[in-house]
């Protein structure tokens, strides 16, 4: 799979953006991917991201990175940082069109004043827990604020004194003028400004100690940047009113047209920023970029490519109607991609030594593999063979189960890429554990069947003298059930405590020593890894990326 940028599949949203530049209504489109940067991006932001930049490439537009950073006391630089790392890594550019809402602090102020100027937003002085019981509920409208009624000079002279710092936080705030009876809750008199004191923004510094909400600040900001789609997920369907309402009572350059579209819900995992806030602080993960969280980053880590992700958020594609993507769909798009580019090698993670008995003792011999058994193009590689080696466990059996096809007592199996080899003894320690098995080989079998016989079994080595000690970090899903913390209840209690085994006693072939961070291998028989972040060339760390098939079914009934 290439890493080139894919062409948008077809979507509702094309379509209007078609009729709307055939309808002249536009002369190029012009699209915002808007993160809020209180957290590390996940899956679903990269659907967002895909479909942003993917449209804007599409009919030649353009794309602008926005940060609305309305809410200082999430936010900080390493998520900022983060999220451009990120957007970049997909395969996206914005080139000199990044942007933060705190850009527009002080003309967001200016209109704030235009709105009162034009009785259209007052100063209210009810705290959070009465403003709330103002509003009313889904079945009964809300009540006037008795602030409701203030003079326009009165609203504009308490205003001026909220940036002033004249008072406290949740004192008063800036409240829109709208429909306190209005059947959307939305448009109940929303929340404009509000005081915060003591916070220091990773943009304005100190500059400001009140604060426009998210609702007001966001259509503000895509009208100043003419942005034409305003594309959001369907939880802001109901703010489209309120939306639609800033940019129509504002001296704003343009109106651009909200569509929403649903979000990406994704098994096993949790794509809630609150929630992923959360494994991360109570640490039950290594961080935001935990191999096993849903983030960019981690994802990143984990061994997943642009090309995979980017390919699985078109397959995904783009409805008004929510739904639950199996995580089966993004294992299978990594897997099919590292299928056609990942090279091969040999690691056993659990090793058993064999020593086979009839091969000199001191000789090393190099034998030829293919890199990769589809793409001639991607070469051979030398592998060093020896008389003492390594199989894995998993691989022989003392009493085989019915069906067995790899070693046994007395059994042949082929050492991938090497000879035939026979089970001649095996050696226990004073527990009765095997430690070792010894083995004799058809020295006649490199390269050629052997004469007179079948062997059906192939198994995969390393060389005891020549392998390289490694570990091996086995991810599984973060998860034990497709919908963790269904019907509100505590998400924790279905945290997989499977989701990581480490391994510290693989081997290696070795090739893979020194092998760098993000390089990706399919480890034969065994599944995709990549090179963590951790590894050192003394000691390599390889992550699972995704296994050669789907078996959590199967295991996970």
């Amino acid at each position: 799979m290439s890493d080139t940028v894919e062409t948008p599949r077809t979507n509702f949203i094309r379509q209007i953006i078609e009729a709307d530049l055939a309808a002249g209504k536009h002369a190029r489109i012009v699209t915002r991917f808007p993160p809020e940067p209180n957290g590390y991006l996940h899956i679903g932001h990269a659907k967002s991201i895909v479909l942003n930049f993917g449209l804007a490439q599409a009919f030649g537009g353009t794309c602008n990175l926005r940060f609305d950073d309305t809410n200082p006391h999430k936010e900080n630089v390493e998520f900022v940082d983060s999220i451009q790392a990120d957007v970049r890594w997909l395969g996206f550019d914005w080139g000199e069109r990044v942007y933060f809402a705190s850009d527009y602090f002080e003309q967001l102020y200016a209109f704030a004043i235009e709105l009162i100027e034009k009785g259209l937003a007052y100063v209210c002085d009810l705290n959070a827990e009465e403003t709330r019981s103002y509003r009313g509920t889904l079945v009964e409208p809300g009540r006037d604020s008795p602030y409701r009624d203030r003079t326009v000079e009165e609203n504009l002279d308490l205003f001026k004194r909220m940036r002033a710092g004249e008072f406290p936080d949740g004192a008063r705030t800036l409240r829109a003028r709208i429909d306190m009876a209005s059947p959307n809750i939305n448009l109940r008199d929303p929340v404009l400004y509000r005081i915060k004191h003591g916070v220091v923004h990773h943009q304005t510094g100190s500059a400001w100690c009140l604060y426009p909400t998210y609702d007001y600040t966001h259509p503000i900001s895509d009208a100043l940047e003419g942005i034409t789609h305003s594309l959001c997920t369907l939880e802001f369907e109901d703010h489209r009113p309120l939306y639609d309402w800033c940019v129509n009572n504002v001296s704003v350059p343009c109106k651009p047209r909200q569509i929403e579209f649903s979000r990406l819900n994704l098994e096993y995992t949790v794509m809630s920023k609150r929630r992923l806030t959360e494994l991360v602080g109570e640490r039950h993960v290594h961080g935001w970029d935990d191999p096993r969280m849903p983030t960019v980053a981690g994802l990143r880590r984990r061994g997943y490519t642009p090309g995979a992700i980017r390919d699985f958020c078109e397959r995904v594609g783009i409805t008004k109607s929510d739904n639950l993507v199996e995580m089966a769909l993004l294992e299978s798009t990594i897997r099919e991609d590292l299928d056609a580019t990942a090279p091969r090698r040999m690691a056993v993670l659990r090793p058993l030594k064999v020593v086979i008995v009839n091969y000199p003792e001191g000789k090393t011999e190099s034998i030829e593999a293919h890199n990769h058994p589809k793409d001639a193009s991607m070469g051979e590689r030398a592998v060093p063979f020896a008389r003492e080696i390594y199989i894995d466990r998993a691989d022989f059996e003392e009493i085989p189960p019915k069906g067995f096809k790899r070693l046994i007592p007395g059994g042949e199996v082929r050492l991938r890429n090497a000879y035939v080899i026979r089970c001649e003894e095996v050696v226990k320690d004073v527990d009765g554990e095997i430690v070792e098995l010894r083995a004799s080989a058809d020295l006649d079998t490199l390269g050629r069947d052997p004469q007179g016989r079948k062997v059906k079994g192939v198994v995969h080595w390393v060389s005891a003298e020549h392998g390289v000690r490694a570990e091996i970090r086995l991810y599984d899903r973060l998860f034990r059930v497709p919908v963790p913390g269904a019907g509100g209840a505590d998400f924790r209690p279905d945290i997989n405590p499977d989701s990581l085994l480490i391994l510290t006693d693989a081997v290696l072939e070795p090739t893979l020593q020194g092998a760098e961070a993000g390089a990706r291998f399919q480890f034969e028989r065994e599944g995709y890894f990549v090179v963590d972040a951790d590894s050192t060339p003394q000691r390599p760390v390889f992550n699972l990326t995704v296994g050669l098939r789907d078996t959590w079914g199967k295991s996970h009934p």
